[in-house]
């Protein structure tokens, strides 16, 4: 690896730990020439995830649209940023999983929703009131009584 400051060729690694809950390993290293010392990252590169939108049109899959999202559906109400978290990263590790290299946004959206109806059935209201673009407040109430058939099955689970 090259030094960022004198731009010799060799380096050798000072301290080496892994980061991003072992996701990646941090490594100080320090050039042989000039003894100037930095940090690289190393981690597992990832396929791109890419969604397909109901219009067509691809774009990569980011964890922060979905995060942010969430934290909108969950505005004023008692879940924590860890478990949004928690649930992007499992709808995102069972997309991985799947192993397609593209995904219906409706799949996404469906995840998300499922996943919002274990956490808080107000949240999981919300979102599938901006997701399923109600036209009307018998769809609304349609998607009630599913809510409320689901429920108390989910609720014997626990």
């Amino acid at each position: 690896m090259k030094c960022p400051s004198c731009q010799h060729n060799g380096t050798r690694v000072v301290d080496s730990r892994p980061v991003d809950e072992n996701k990646s390993i941090r490594r100080r290293r320090e050039c042989e020439s000039c003894g100037y010392r930095y940090t690289t990252f190393e981690k597992v590169e990832e396929m791109p995830l890419i969604v397909v939108k109901k219009d067509g049109s691809r774009e990569e899959f980011s964890r922060e649209k979905v995060l942010r999202g969430l934290i909108r559906a969950c505005e004023k109400r008692p879940v924590s940023l860890e478990v949004l978290e928690e649930l992007v990263f499992t709808i995102e590790k069972d997309l991985r999983r799947i192993g397609n290299a593209e995904v219906k946004s409706e799949e996404v959206g469906e995840m998300v929703m499922e996943g919002l109806a274990a956490i808080d059935e107000v949240a999981y209201v919300r979102f599938a009131s901006v997701y399923r673009q109600f036209k009307d407040i018998s769809v609304f109430i349609d998607e009630l009584k599913d809510l409320l058939k689901r429920s108390p099955e989910e609720k014997k689970s626990e």
